[in-house]
C-alpha cells in the first residue's frame, strides 16, 4: 500500500500536465492511505538514501528546474483542491493540509529560490 502511495505521488507532474485539471471529465477518487509514523518515515528515509549512488564527474545542475515545475505542480493541485471545495465535494484529509499549508509551503520555494542563485553549485 505505501508503495502504491508513493508511486502515484511521483507520478503526479505527470499525471497533472496530461489531464484537463479545472474540468475534467472523469474523477479520479482521493488518493486514501495511511500516514507514515515517525519510525516509518525514518525507516523510509534509509531505504531512499542506501538506494542512491554518487555519479562520478560533474552532471547537469537541475535542483532549480526541479523546484520550478514543483512549484508548478502544486499550485495546479492547490487551485484543484480549492476548486473541488467551492463546489462542495468532499476533499482528503492530505488536501486540507496542503490548503491550510500552501503559504508555508510558497514561502519556502521562494526562500530557496532566493539563497540558491542559477550558479549555485559552482
Amino acid at each position: 500500500m505505501i508503495g502504491h502511495f508513493f508511486g502515484r505521488l511521483l507520478g503526479l507532474p505527470t499525471r497533472l500536465r496530461k489531464s484537463s485539471l479545472p474540468g475534467r471529465d472523469s474523477e479520479e477518487p482521493p488518493l486514501r492511505s495511511e500516514l507514515f509514523s515517525a519510525d516509518q518515515m525514518e525507516q523510509h528515509g534509509k531505504l531512499l538514501a542506501a538506494s542512491h549512488r554518487l555519479a562520478r564527474g560533474r552532471i547537469p545542475d537541475r535542483l532549480l528546474a526541479r523546484l520550478a515545475a514543483n512549484d508548478d505542480a502544486l499550485v495546479a493541485v492547490c487551485n484543484q483542491v480549492t476548486a473541488s471545495v467551492a463546489a462542495g465535494r468532499r476533499i482528503a484529509p492530505a488536501g486540507e493540509w496542503l490548503l491550510d499549508n500552501f503559504y508555508l509551503i510558497e514561502e519556502q520555494i521562494r526562500t530557496a529560490k532566493r539563497h540558491l542563485p542559477k550558479g549555485y553549485s559552482r
